[in-house]
């Protein structure tokens, strides 16, 4: 289960975040692309964009259902 006291530090503010539990598997990108990226070292996923409709916050939704590592939260 994703911490929040974890996330790291390229998430945006908001409901939804990944925490240092990534392996980086990338996911979280195929199901969410418009809201998850890989950040610039390759050591994590982050959310870049807050999901804005109802079709974006059920693709992160599904993220975070197929994360392996249950590194994605969403405190919302």
């Amino acid at each position: 289960m994703a911490d929040v006291k974890n996330k790291v530090a390229e998430n945006v503010e908001g409901a939804y975040y990944v925490d240092d539990q990534c392996i980086t598997c990338q996911r979280c990108i195929d199901e969410a692309p418009n809201n998850f990226k890989m950040n610039d070292n390759g050591s994590s996923a982050f959310v870049f964009k807050q999901p804005e409709n109802d079709t974006e916050k059920k693709n992160c939704e599904d993220a975070m259902d197929s994360c392996p590592a249950e590194a994605i939260g969403n405190d919302g």
